[in-house]
């Protein structure tokens, strides 16, 4: 039985990928970035087997903030650090963002304890926003975890709470200059820098195998 158990985590991938970052105008003054994270896997830890949303660098430093409160004596990933000087337009800040979220997200999906959180699950696999996944996982919501996953793609679970906020990284811009200021006809339009080759080549993709919770002592 164990070797059939043995045999069925070998076979398991996760594949990650971020990328496809993409500028939204909140106002006049403010806009964010977002970044698509695609999921494939084949795991029986996800209810969905692929799966692309959209999140936001506030959005990972949230996450991060809630897996560590049931961390334990686990060592986090890091995020790529806050720079107040990041601009659009520097392609290869776009790049090592992108990278560094990415590498966090490979390295959580590693720890079972991590994959036990519905929060992840929800960050990874819904439209929702924090605050609502908190509800959610707490079962304040008239959803349940499985029905945010299954139909957020379908348009059946609408995001309620406004996430047009400037990051605290200053990732937005205004008419100080710092960042890209553009019109409100591009908004949400992939990064004008980067041609469609471009932006396959930043999504580095990665797949690993699933490590099986029973071998923990």
């Amino acid at each position: 039985m164990e070797t059939m158990l043995d045999n069925l985590s070998d076979n398991e991938f996760i594949s990650i990928c971020v990328g496809d970052a993409r500028l939204h105008r909140a106002d006049l003054w403010q806009t964010h970035i977002d970044y698509e994270i695609c999921l494939h896997t084949n795991s029986m830890c996800f209810r969905k087997k692929t799966s692309c949303v959209r999140r936001r660098y506030s959005e990972f430093v949230w996450l991060r903030h809630c897996l560590e409160q049931n961390a334990l004596i686990i060592v986090l990933p890091k995020l790529p650090p806050r720079n107040p000087f990041f601009r659009m337009r520097n392609t290869e800040q776009v790049m090592q963002r992108m990278k560094g979220l990415q590498e966090f997200l490979e390295s959580v999906v590693q720890t079972p304890l991590f994959l036990s959180d519905s929060r992840l699950h929800l960050f990874l696999q819904s439209d929702l926003s924090t605050a609502k996944i908190d509800a959610c996982a707490c079962g304040k919501t008239r959803y349940t975890v499985a029905e945010a996953i299954q139909r957020s793609s379908c348009g059946y679970i609408s995001r309620l709470e406004d996430k047009a906020s400037c990051d605290s990284d200053c990732e937005s811009s205004s008419s100080s200059g710092l960042g890209l200021s553009m019109d409100t006809s591009v908004r949400g339009s992939p990064l004008p820098f980067l041609e469609s080759s471009d932006r396959d080549q930043t999504a580095v993709q990665l797949s690993f195998r699933v490590p099986h919770p029973l071998k923990e002592s």
